[in-house]
């Protein structure tokens, strides 16, 4: 499953809100620092494995981070302060 985050986010951390395949609500909080690529795998919270009626699978959920496209001066200078550059 594919997530995008807003770059506050992806630093600040997140409540992920997903529907599954099977109708079921998720709410999964992800205090990680989240980079491009990163995945978070939620065991046992994937769709019911064949056979297994009582088993899942595991829930795999990729993100992609939504870096800003532009910024103002302003705001350049509050991140390059926050991160210490």
């Amino acid at each position: 499953m594919k997530y995008t985050v807003t770059l506050a986010e992806a630093l600040g951390g997140i409540t992920v809100n997903i529907t599954t395949l099977d109708g079921r609500e998720l709410s999964i909080p992800v205090n990680d620092i989240i980079s491009p690529g990163y995945e978070l795998v939620v065991d046992k919270a994937g769709m019911p494995i064949a056979n297994e009626p009582r088993n899942r699978g595991d829930l795999k959920i990729n993100f992609e981070v939504k870096f800003p496209t532009k910024m103002t001066t302003e705001q350049t200078a509050t991140i390059k302060r926050a991160l210490g550059g």
